[in-house]
This record gives structure tokens, C-alpha cells and sequence, in this order.
């Protein structure tokens, strides 16, 4: 029996995987590394983040976002961006890390990969600092000053990741931006090329230099023609790849140059009333469609978890349902 670790490589390599990789497995995330997270921790909490960005998770909703009205905005003005917006200090003492160390520490590497975890991603900071109508406008009205903002940040996550990488040496990178909604990405391609490609090429050719064997980069969202982007930037997996992006497809243009991991939309199966055989006719439709090589059923959803308890849960039941099934 492959572990999970080889069965992985088998998929992503066109080998010989003896089961599907089931969602997250091969993915042990270190989540106790000193990051300032974004996210409000639970329904009906507001929390201001270090980089000033406040984010509100209303009691009715299943997810937090940032607040843009004039009170909370933490960027108003792109052009003033050098005096608006200050990246927090990283952590670097052996106190702040101790516990990512111990959990990296206890990880069998021949089972699972120690992943670092990113998040927000490039763009995504660009629009929770400013909202994402200010932020796309800039990219038109104001070019120069939004690529000075983008280089601001790489250069704060590649002082991040040489933190990382100094006291974990991990083996894979999980990290988040979303590129698009459902249907289309947010920005063209060529723009894309222009402002967001060379970031994530010298922020994965980074970790990549420095021993990380494997980038998975989440965006679930359309994002089909931004996969030779990914391809050049460096990411082995895509996940969160929805069925608006035709993953077969995908797959038959793009198999051994990337992998793709999702096809099974959340917004599908993640609600209130979800049943396991609505989840099992998605995850049945999507492993027969998608095939055994280059893919790896998964909820949409951006980490190991779902909106509405026992659905992540379920769905991994499913799948290890359908590798008896199919292998």
C-alpha cells in the first residue's frame, strides 16, 4: 500500500496510484505559525487584522470578508499608498515558533507533506486593503502605484517565508487567491501577466529554491485561462478548481504539467439540508469524468473543512467509497 505522500506523487507524476488522494490527506498544515490570519474567527465577530484591515462575519453569513465603507477602509487613496498602508512585523523569536516546530516535528514525512499555509493571497490583498471596486480601477487609473503596492507585498511574504523556511523546513506550500468568480476570472489574462505573474514567480520560485518540492495554490473560482500562468509560476496542484473550468478538459490539455484538485463544487453539497448521496452523485460524476491521473477529488472549499458540520467528513467517506469502486 502506497502512503499517502507516494500516492500523491503517483497521481501528479502519471504513475500508478492505487486509490484516489482523498481531498487533504497528503497535506499535514501547519496552521500554528505566527501569521496575522485575516479572517474573523466565528459568526458575529469583527476583528481589525495587523495590516489594519477590518473583517466582519455577519451572525447570518458563512464566511467573513473586509469592510470598505470610508470608516474602515484601510487604503483610501492608491497614490498615498506609502503612508496608508505599514506590513506588520514578523514574528521571528523561537517562542513564536515553538509550536509550529512541534507540530512540524511529529509529522511523518513519508505519509504526509508538512505544509506551510498562506493566506491572503497577492490580489486579494490588494482588494482588502482598498475593496475590490477601488482595487481593480487602480489597476487602469493608477498602474505604477499598484505595482509598487504588489512589490510591497512580495517583498513582506518572501520575509515571511525566509522566517518559515529558517525554523520549518517544510515540504509543501498551500497558498490562497482567488482569481475569479464562478464564470470568469476578475482580470484578463494579459493584464494578469502584468501584474500578478511576476509576484508569484519570485514568491513560489522562492520556497521552490529553498527545498519546497510542492506549491498547491488555491483559487476556487473560473480560472481555466490562467492555467498556463500557474504552469509558468510554478504550481504543481490547483485546488478549489471548480466545474466551471471543465476539468477534464483541463486535464486532457494540461495533465503532466499540473494537477488539478476539486470538481466537486461546494456550493453544491456544503448547506444545510446536504445529504451524502447528493455528495456521492457529484464525487461518482467527477472521478469518472476527471479519471485517475492528474486529479484529486475535492470539495471546493479552501482548507480541510466545510461550512455546514459533516460535510467534509462524508464527502472523504465517499471517496474512499470510490476508489474500492473504481481501482
Amino acid at each position: 500500500m502506497l502512503t499517502k505522500r507516494q500516492n500523491l506523487m503517483e497521481v501528479i507524476k502519471g504513475g500508478n496510484p492505487n486509490r484516489f488522494v482523498n481531498q487533504y490527506e497528503f497535506m499535514d498544515l501547519i496552521m500554528e505559525a505566527p501569521m496575522d490570519l485575516p479572517l474573523a474567527p466565528a459568526p458575529g465577530t469583527r476583528v481589525k487584522n495587523k495590516w489594519g484591515i477590518t473583517f466582519d462575519w455577519p451572525a447570518d453569513q458563512i464566511g467573513s470578508f473586509p469592510m470598505h465603507d470610508d470608516e474602515h477602509k484601510a487604503l483610501k487613496d492608491i497614490t498615498d499608498w506609502k503612508n496608508q498602508v505599514k506590513a506588520p512585523a514578523i514574528e521571528t523569536s523561537e517562542e513564536a515558533w515553538a509550536a509550529a516546530v512541534a507540530h512540524a516535528n511529529s509529522v511523518d514525512r513519508n505519509d504526509k507533506f508538512v505544509t506551510a499555509f498562506c493566506a491572503p493571497g497577492i490580489f486579494e490583498m490588494t482588494h482588502h486593503l482598498m475593496s475590490m471596486e477601488d482595487a481593480l480601477m487602480a489597476l487602469y487609473e493608477e498602474p505604477e502605484a499598484m505595482k509598487e503596492l504588489i512589490d510591497y507585498v512580495v517583498e513582506y511574504e518572501l520575509a515571511y517565508a525566509a522566517e518559515y523556511l529558517k525554523h520549518i523546513q517544510p515540504d509543501a506550500l498551500f497558498h490562497h487567491d482567488d482569481w475569479g468568480s464562478q464564470i470568469s476570472t476578475f482580470i484578463s489574462p494579459a493584464m494578469f501577466d502584468e501584474f500578478i505573474l511576476p509576484a508569484y514567480k519570485k514568491v513560489y520560485g522562492f520556497w521552490k529554491a529553498n527545498g519546497v518540492e510542492l506549491i498547491v495554490h488555491h483559487s476556487d473560482s473560473y480560472a481555466a485561462t490562467l492555467v498556463p500562468e500557474m504552469i509558468e509560476m510554478g504550481v504543481d496542484i490547483w485546488q478549489g478548481v471548480m466545474t466551471t473550468n471543465n476539468v477534464p478538459e483541463l486535464i486532457k490539455k494540461y495533465g503532466g504539467q499540473i494537477s488539478f484538485m476539486g470538481d466537486i463544487d461546494s456550493g453544491r453539497v456544503d448547506f444545510p439540508g446536504w445529504t451524502r448521496e447528493k455528495i456521492y452523485e457529484d464525487a461518482k460524476k467527477a472521478c469518472e469524468e476527471c479519471g485517475k491521473l492528474y486529479f484529486i477529488p475535492n470539495l471546493s472549499q479552501g482548507l480541510n473543512i466545510s461550512s455546514f458540520p459533516g460535510v467534509y467528513e462524508a464527502t472523504s467517506e465517499v471517496i474512499d467509497q470510490l476508489s474500492k469502486e473504481m481501482f
